[in-house]
């Protein structure tokens, strides 16, 4: 009788282990589509990377993070937009939540620049909507961040930035490099603000695009002039740290020089290192 029973309990045990299972899987792939609420302790999909909470902000505003599930993911290149108010609740900028990597992985990195018009000193918030394509308003998503507000104006200039492609140039012709238009506030120094977006080398979605540098990481300007139609440009001893080989040299001296010269008063270029100017970059 005994072993009787243990043959009818088994398997009633089995199933039932199968089911907690099977539901402890459904909680947990389901637990994506729940609502993000900070508050509640729900899991927030959305990680902002900069800018951080309570830091002051100011026109251009530069917003970097990454997406990871729970209603936050991308479609068709974005995951969201990202709109700035000022304390009275006026919309300040609205910017799209371009993917960076690519959009159908998740964690999804996701870029934005806001340009904007502030005066004074104030606080705001950046909230931020899930990119929702199916329409409905139950699987809408929002996070927000608040920050500090200075002076700002939404003036920008569009500048010409210069990178190597091996896409349009798959055999690497070291001397020809392909421009990035890129949209910065209006200042009086645009050709240093244009070797600081060189610097910075492309972004992820540039890459995907061909886009590489030969230019170091970490390589600063220390001082820039322009005088008859010459610019004079010195940078730190990174720029030639560890390079070697006559086509990066050449590729770091055209990057460099047709970004300056896409300005009318440059019609000459003399790269310095640490104030020297020869034997700097060297094959």
């Amino acid at each position: 009788m005994q072993n009787t029973i243990q043959k009818i309990l088994l398997p009633i045990g089995v199933l039932a282990i199968i089911g907690l299972l099977g539901w402890g899987a459904y909680i947990v792939i389901n637990e994506k589509d729940q609502p993000n609420d900070n508050q509640n302790g729900d899991p927030i999909g959305i990680e902002v990377f900069e800018p951080k909470p309570g830091e002051t902000v100011s026109a251009p505003l530069k917003i970097r993070g990454s997406v990871s599930g729970y209603g936050w993911t991308g479609f068709e290149g974005q995951v969201g937009i990202v709109k700035l108010f000022d304390s009275a609740g006026k919309e300040l900028a609205l910017g799209i939540l371009t993917a960076t990597t690519d959009w159908m992985k998740l964690p999804t990195i996701f870029e934005t620049t806001l340009f904007f018009d502030y005066t004074g000193q104030g606080d705001g918030k950046l909230v931020f909507y899930n990119e929702n394509a199916s329409g409905e308003a139950e699987r809408n998503r929002t996070f927000e961040i608040p920050v500090k507000l200075t002076d700002s104006s939404s003036e920008t200039s569009k500048i010409k930035i210069y990178f190597t492609n091996t896409i349009a140039d798959p055999q690497i012709s070291c001397d020809k490099v392909f421009y990035l238009e890129r949209e910065v506030a209006k200042t009086p120094a645009i050709a240093r603000r244009a070797l600081e977006e060189l610097l910075e080398g492309p972004s992820d979605l540039e890459k995907l695009a061909g886009f590489t540098t030969s230019i170091n990481p970490g390589v600063t300007i220390q001082g820039l002039t322009i005088e008859n139609e010459t610019a004079k440009v010195d940078f730190s001893s990174k720029l030639e740290e560890a390079v070697g080989g006559s086509c990066r040299v050449t590729a770091i001296r055209a990057q460099i020089t047709e970004t300056l010269k896409q300005f009318p008063t440059v019609k000459n270029v003399i790269i310095s290192i640490d104030g020297r100017t020869e034997d700097i970059l060297q094959p």
